[in-house]
């Protein structure tokens, strides 16, 4: 029984730390489909408040240099929507998909997102 105890207590800060402080209003994932070589696309993941406190983004990483991304800097008040943009540069015929990592203050884990497509030459 104390066994049984002690992995409650200790399960409770774990799960604590995985919660998210944002609802996403678009999928997790965006597909641009076909594009054009060197036309440059992008992207609004738009997502609301659910925290009890300003929210901050602290840094959004991507995976390569070919995708940048934009946000705001001001906190985002409690249940207002803000957006991530997130731009890729098509400078390479073929298929893409590339992880953005979002990192909110205060929240441990990041948010992950992806965005793909096909680079066409015409």
């Amino acid at each position: 029984m104390k066994l049984l105890f002690f992995l409650f207590l200790i399960t409770i800060p774990i799960l604590s730390l995985h919660e998210s402080k944002v609802k996403w209003l678009s999928p997790l994932e965006h597909d641009f489909g076909d594009i054009q070589l060197n036309v440059d696309v992008a992207h609004y993941f738009k997502f609301v408040n659910i925290s009890d406190e300003l929210l901050t983004i602290d840094n959004v990483r991507t995976s390569c240099g070919c995708t940048a991304s934009d946000w705001v800097a001001e906190p985002t008040a409690v249940a207002d929507t803000s957006a991530v943009k997130i731009t890729y540069d098509a400078a390479k015929p073929g298929y893409f998909r590339k992880k953005i990592k979002v990192f909110f203050h205060g929240q441990r884990k990041a948010e992950v997102l992806y965005v793909e497509g096909f680079v066409i030459e015409e």
